[in-house]
């Protein structure tokens, strides 16, 4: 069957298993990695102030993966109607709406974290003795998060297109650099709770989604 009619004509069935089975791998994988990088930071010169730094921090992360979602799985939504519609045309323009709105979001999110770093680390629970180290876990975090953004906008959108594998790749290999990253930054380079911020940036960064990162 022709991929342009598969959505349409194919079988529910096998659509679903085409579709939700790499979406689960991709956030099964993402789930290992953030095991992993709470065992290589505990396990390093920092201890567990580290795993209570980025603890602190993660909230932050989440807050930024849901604001992307809810305009990456808009748009993806959007995008299926007009594909159904056979109206290229508009769904090029919101595609295009959606990536404009995605950097004023980043951009106003990116703005407010670092103004009020401290004020919200001590919201999500941060003491005096974790702050200085989740304001240097954070500070490295929210300075890539337009990637971030960026990702997990377009990720569900190349889904709707019709490529979840390649959309399971792009989520795939972020996780895994970020693995394969966090002992190199930690133990090799000894760059400690920044190392690990740094892999995870780069984790962001690594994507097959050109043209985001700094």
């Amino acid at each position: 069957m022709d991929d342009s009619k598969v959505l349409g004509e194919g079988k529910i069935g096998k659509l679903l298993f085409r579709y939700a089975l790499p979406c689960v791998l991709s956030l099964l994988i993402s789930a290992l990695y953030n095991v992993v990088d709470q065992l290589f930071i505990g396990n390093s010169s920092i201890g567990y102030m580290g795993n209570v730094a980025t603890t602190v921090v993660f909230p932050l992360t989440i807050l930024s993966l849901a604001l992307a979602l809810l305009m990456g799985d808009g748009a993806s939504a959007f995008l299926s109607l007009c594909q159904g519609q056979k109206d290229t045309e508009k769904a090029g323009k919101a595609i295009g709406a959606t990536l404009g709105l995605t950097f004023v979001v980043s951009v106003l999110f990116t703005a407010i974290c670092l103004i009020f770093l401290d004020p919200i680390l001590m919201l999500m629970g941060a003491t005096e003795t974790s702050l200085p180290l989740a304001r240097s876990y954070g500070m490295i975090i929210i300075a890539g998060i337009i990637c971030s953004f960026y990702t997990n906008v377009l990720n569900p959108i190349i889904r709707s297109d019709g490529s979840p594998i390649f959309a399971m790749i792009a989520q795939g290999a972020g996780a895994i650099a970020n693995i394969i990253l966090d002992p190199v930054f930690i133990f090799v380079f000894n760059t400690g709770l920044e190392g690990a911020a740094y892999a995870t940036r780069d984790r962001s960064c690594a994507k097959p989604f050109d043209g985001v990162c700094p």
